[in-house]
């Protein structure tokens, strides 16, 4: 397993390099056609044609997280026994995640202040008419809790929502405990059917490779190597803030797990990787389970904790939407007070739950923030080209904090049976 593991990671490096030098190859050779070809380019339709290979990856990643996600939600909870261990590992889980969501946002918003990375662009005001192409969030206390109370249980699995699914699970699995032997022969069947849902996964992802060249060759044959560099200050200054983030995530699990820390972050090498290459912490979900487990992290923990994370603990979409709300701010030279700062924080906190799934879902939510303190909407068309670069540092660090989160909720429930093992 180990063997298959690492051959993957290489494979999707490898996969990686080839994606960016050919899809640069593609930008030098068809280039000047591409100017006077029209609105359908030559790169542009290389980059439909491969982006076929991300799609299908992504579409088999989605198919198979709502029975994975539910089938090992149901186990876990039923698992557990009674509603008192659910509601102490929930509180524990809920504990971690506001807390990380804080950090996240907060470190976000010191560092864009003190970097200030849109000062030098000094815009000027854009037309208020201007449309970015993005709806915004709805921000009501009303549609939050219609978005995580599912009507459907069907329709939230046909449109993989997590956190409706995720709802609809704990209490399917709180009263198969609660019914005790009569619910065994069901509690069984989602077990095999969660197994049976990893063995897929297996499948799925050795696909992964295709999918990551698919991705990077796509953006570079469009975009060019500019793409790399337009941006550049604004593009290096939040990866900075990322590894920032991911040490102050790392040195608290050391401050808890101690140095097998060190382990389980070299075990999620592979999820890094594959969230990285698509720009999709989603399509890492079955590998991080999977890592987890061999870590150490009890297989309830596990299937409790990872997919309230993917709807509550988005880290880095949390620092995103802070550091890129004031960057267009920046932009066209408008001073927000640390009092009007605080608050886009803490509406940003209550507005970025239950977003998993939504596509581009840190720009809809930046959008709804936007409007509320009155900076232009249409700023979000500065961060549409890059938004992809992006969108692959975000979705890394949101499988680093979630992986970080269960294996720090199973040290405080005792479960956690790493210590010095070293048979990973």
């Amino acid at each position: 397993m180990k063997k298959s593991s690492n051959l993957l990671t290489v494979y999707i490096a490898i996969a990686m390099v080839i994606g960016i030098g050919t899809g640069y190859g593609v930008y030098l050779a068809y280039h000047d056609a591409a100017a006077v070809a029209g609105a359908k380019s030559t790169p542009q339709t290389f980059a439909d044609n491969v982006s076929i290979l991300t799609d299908i990856f992504l579409r088999l990643v989605k198919m198979i997280i709502a029975p994975l996600v539910f089938s090992t939600l149901v186990v876990g909870v039923a698992k557990m026994g009674d509603i008192k261990a659910v509601g102490r590992v929930g509180g524990k889980t809920m504990l971690w995640f506001i807390s990380a969501t804080f950090v996240s946002l907060f470190l976000g918003l010191i560092l864009v202040n003190l970097l200030k990375p849109g000062d030098a662009l000094q815009l000027p005001l854009p037309d208020t008419h201007t449309a970015t192409g993005i709806a915004k969030a709805e921000m009501t206390l009303k549609g939050f809790f219609q978005h995580v109370v599912p009507d459907s249980v069907v329709n939230a699995m046909a449109h993989n929502e997590i956190l409706q699914i995720v709802v609809f699970a704990i209490f399917f699995g709180v009263a198969a405990a609660a019914i005790g032997e009569q619910a065994l022969p069901v509690v069984k069947f989602m077990d095999s059917v969660a197994h049976i849902m990893l063995k897929v996964t297996g499948y799925v992802m050795n696909f992964a490779p295709f999918a990551v060249f698919g991705a990077m060759a796509g953006i570079i044959a469009v975009q060019g190597p500019g793409i790399l560099i337009t941006y550049g200050k604004f593009i290096l200054q939040f990866y900075g803030g990322l590894v920032c983030l991911w040490i102050v995530i790392t040195l608290v699990g050391w401050l808890i797990l101690g140095k097998p820390v060190f382990r389980l972050l070299g075990l999620i090498k592979d999820p890094l990787l594959l969230a990285f290459g698509t720009a999709s912490s989603e399509a890492a979900y079955p590998r991080t389970m999977e890592e987890l487990e061999k870590f150490g992290c009890d297989s309830r923990i596990v299937s409790f904790v990872l997919p309230l994370g993917y709807s509550f603990n988005l880290d880095g979409s949390m620092m995103y939407m802070t550091f890129a709300s004031l960057f267009i701010a920046q932009a066209y030279g408008m001073h927000l007070g640390i009092d009007q700062q605080i608050t886009m924080l803490l509406v940003l906190m209550i507005t970025s739950k239950g977003i998993a799934g939504v596509p581009r879902a840190s720009l809809v939510v930046i959008a709804g923030t936007l409007s509320m303190f009155h900076i232009p909407e249409a700023g979000l068309l500065l961060l549409l080209g890059v938004d992809h670069l992006l969108d692959m540092g975000r979705s890394a660090t949101n499988v680093i904090g979630n992986a970080m989160a269960t294996a720090v909720v199973s040290k405080w429930e005792n479960k956690l049976t790493t210590g010095d093992v070293t048979n990973a």
